[in-house]
């Protein structure tokens, strides 16, 4: 199945254009018909590597890097679009390092998701970024994310970020994914930061739990 794009692209992803990388409505092409949008030379954030506008604002829509400043990962916790802000926790003391640990669990897949794999050991990456992209990478669209999912196609590209903060507490936020993330088992509203504790877990794709753990 293919999808359109706002600029009339056939696009393989549902999320964001795999030949612009413009984010797209995640309808089959089928079912619409667009006008074509005259050309943009889109930029890219540095953060996330989410396309943008040129003069579309000083924030990535996406992670919230801010242009001017260069500072990573500025939207409000819990102030994101229509979201509740989350219950605030004691901060961790300082210093502290985040890792997760990627694990396959069968008993995640639904009836029209692929065998998970077996054999396959978890696996541990330690966030040493302020802002860390979750996802699968894409050569041709330049995305590299730091904790890299490739083994589940029911992760998206830019799935989510995990945001390590200057007072040492970490966030997570769903960027909007065509597939969701449940935290502890609730289901993420797109593009509103949680905290993390030490020992959370999340899941993701067809199969995928992460397990946050802190470290220091």
């Amino acid at each position: 199945m293919t999808y359109q794009c706002l600029k009339g692209h056939e696009s393989t992803e549902s999320d964001f254009c795999s030949e612009c990388g413009v984010k797209i409505l995640g309808i089959p092409e089928q079912a619409f018909v667009v006008n074509i949008i005259p050309s943009t030379v889109l930029e890219t954030c540095p953060a996330c590597s989410a396309p943008r506008e040129p003069n579309s604002g000083d924030f990535c829509e996406i992670c919230g890097y801010n242009f001017v400043t260069g500072v990573h990962g500025e939207l409000p916790v819990g102030e994101a679009e229509g979201g509740i802000p989350s219950p605030q926790s004691p901060a961790p003391q300082s210093p502290i390092v985040w890792e997760v640990i990627v694990t396959i669990d069968p008993s995640l897949r639904n009836l029209e998701s692929p065998e998970a794999p077996i054999n396959q050991p978890p696996v541990i990456f330690r966030l040493e970024k302020d802002s860390n992209l979750i996802g699968r990478r894409s050569e041709i669209r330049g995305i590299h994310p730091e904790v890299p999912l490739d083994f589940d196609d029911a992760v998206s590209r830019r799935h989510a970020l995990l945001n390590c903060q200057a007072d040492g507490t970490l966030t997570l936020r769903d960027i909007d994914s065509a597939n969701g993330t449940k935290l502890n088992g609730v289901e993420l509203t797109p593009m509103l930061d949680t905290q993390l504790q030490d020992g959370d877990e999340f899941t993701l794709g067809h199969w995928t739990r992460i397990t946050v753990k802190a470290v220091g």
